[in-house]
C-alpha cells in the first residue's frame, strides 16, 4: 500500500501505476445482497440451476454495478491519502465491463492516477483508472475512472 500525505505528494502521483490491492473472494452470499439492496434479482445472477442450465457462462455471474461497487474496498488497499480534510467521490468516467465476473472468482483492484489537478487553492481533483482484475483471466471485469475531489486539511 501506498500513502500520501497532502496535497503536494498527491499531486506527484499524477501518470503512474500505484499499485494493486489483495484478491477479493466475490460469493453468491455478496451476489444475492447486492440483489436484495439493488432489488436486481435478475436470474443470470441470482437463479444458481438456471444458471448453469440456461447462462452462457455455466453459472450465476457477478452484477456489473457490484463489481464497479467494489472499487472503494478495493482502492483502500491500494493508496491511503492522509493529512487532508476531505476527500469527496466526485463521480466515474468512462465505465465499462469487458467480462462477466462468475460467482466465486477472485477479483483485485489495480489503480493508475491519470490526473491531479488544482480545482481551488485548497483543493485537487484526482482521477484514476481502475481496473478490476480476475484472477487467471486477461480481459479486466471492469474498466472505471474514479474522479475525487481532495481538501487540504485545513480547508472548509
Amino acid at each position: 500500500m501506498r500513502e500520501v500525505k497532502g496535497l503536494a505528494e498527491i499531486e506527484s502521483l499524477a501518470n503512474s501505476e500505484i499499485g494493486e490491492s489483495g484478491w477479493l473472494d466475490v460469493t453468491q452470499e455478496m451476489v444475492d445482497l447486492f440483489a436484495d439492496v439493488t432489488h436486481d434479482h435478475q436470474w443470470i445472477h441470482c437463479d444458481i440451476q438456471r444458471a448453469k442450465r440456461e447462462s452462457p457462462y455455466g453459472g450465476p455471474v457477478v452484477h456489473g454495478f457490484f463489481t464497479l461497487s467494489l472499487i472503494p474496498c478495493l482502492q483502500k488497499q491500494i493508496l491511503t491519502i492522509t493529512g487532508v480534510s476531505r476527500i469527496i467521490n466526485y463521480g466515474v468516467n468512462n465505465v465499462r465491463f469487458p467480462t462477466a465476473v462468475p460467482v466465486g472468482a477472485r477479483i483485485r483492484g489495480v489503480e493508475t492516477v491519470l490526473s491531479v489537478d488544482r480545482v481551488e487553492p485548497d483543493a485537487v481533483q484526482l482521477i484514476s483508472r481502475f481496473l478490476i482484475e480476475i484472477e487467471g483471466v486477461e480481459k479486466p471485469a471492469c474498466v472505471a475512472e474514479t474522479v475525487n475531489l481532495v481538501f487540504a486539511e485545513n480547508s472548509f
